[in-house]
């Protein structure tokens, strides 16, 4: 063996050491397998057993990748590690559809804790990190990046955690979760998913939430959206709701987006609320947010895009300034929600501060 060989896999059990702290004691069943730039990372995590960790060491990866076995973690080691689309010809579903990661259950049993971290993923025509029918999904320190939908987009899942990300000039929503994406169903019930201290910037909306019941927004900033806080329901049932925002800044959201086929063109939104029930928004600094749009202001309660009104829908305790056309919106025709102990300068209707 060479000296540059050797002094090459003490480099890399540097690395490894430095990134996952001290090795497991022999004859654990975990592994941690190592992928290099120009191997493959869908072989590896192929060939990875629940509970494994699948390393990728800094560099430039083309390809999409697909996990589909329980335990996982697949691991970058920082933004330096990028995935890429791949300029051969789509291999699977996941590079067919333009995605960047899948993490993808199936119809009868979700995919269980798997995590996705410290890497960025970028320039996929559709979503960066796409994730169907998981349990525990955790992703976090991820940069999402010029993806042409979502920079990281969920559905019919639960118990996911989404921390400390980065989603930035993607095309639709930075973050996109939702019950389904095609269907016309009632809101899901996510039993506790987290969305917590990331950063959602330059995208047409920073967070969508869509058509689901029991999470929490919490901690993040939206910035230089069109949008920063979507949260959507419609007449179907269960209701949109039962979920709290809190504690986010949100601030100068003033991008212009045009209209598209499900909605009107968007600027100058904070958090919009529309068709949701008993949901709280609390302790958010909502700030310099403007537009002209229906959906342009502060915190907006607007009725759902069917007409259906909100219920029961509690704004207290917020921070807001500068949001034109008000810092507090509602042209929602509910007459059960509540707004009380917002400190804001000018509302539409009046009265609302």
């Amino acid at each position: 063996m060479t000296k540059c060989h050797i002094a090459y896999l003490a480099c890399t059990a540097a690395i490894i050491g430095a990134g996952l702290g001290a090795a497991p004691p022999a004859g654990a069943a975990h592994m941690t397998h190592v992928v290099f730039p120009g191997e493959s990372i869908q072989k590896v995590v192929d060939a990875a057993e629940p509970g494994d960790t699948v390393l990728l060491t800094t560099g430039t990866y083309r390809e999409s990748v697909t996990v589909t076995t329980p335990g996982i973690t697949l691991r970058g080691m920082g933004r330096e590690t990028v995935i890429q689309p791949s300029t051969e010809k789509a291999a699977d579903r996941c590079a067919e559809d333009g995605n960047g990661i899948c993490v993808v259950g199936t119809k009868d049993r979700n995919v269980e804790d798997v995590t996705v971290a410290s890497l960025t993923v970028t320039g996929f025509a559709g979503s960066g990190v796409f994730a169907l029918a998981t349990d525990g999904l955790t992703v976090r320190n991820v940069t999402a990046v010029k993806n042409g939908v979502w920079g990281i987009a969920q559905e019919r899942s639960v118990r996911g955690v989404f921390r400390k990300n980065t989603a930035r000039d993607n095309g639709d929503a930075g973050l996109f979760l939702a019950n389904a994406i095609k269907a016309e169903e009632g809101a899901a019930d996510t039993e506790g998913t987290v969305v917590a201290r990331n950063r959602l910037e330059g995208n047409r909306i920073g967070l969508t939430v869509r058509r689901l019941r029991n999470l929490t927004v919490a901690d993040n900033l939206m910035t230089g959206n069109c949008a920063g806080v979507f949260v959507v329901g419609d007449e179907n049932k269960p209701r949109a709701g039962a979920l709290t925002v809190r504690d986010n800044r949100v601030e100068g959201n003033n991008k212009s987006c045009p209209k598209t086929a499900r909605l009107e063109a968007l600027q100058g939104s904070g958090i919009v609320l529309t068709g949701t029930e008993d949901t709280l928004v609390t302790g958010n600094r909502v700030t310099d947010n403007a537009g002209k749009s229906s959906l342009s202001g502060g915190i907006v309660l607007f009725k759902s895009f069917v007409g259906t009104p909100g219920e029961r829908n509690r704004i207290a305790d917020n921070q807001l300034s500068g949001n034109s056309p008000a810092d507090l919106v509602n042209t929602d025709t509910g007459e059960s929600n509540i707004f009380s102990g917002n400190s804001c300068g000018a509302s539409k209707p009046a009265g609302l501060c």
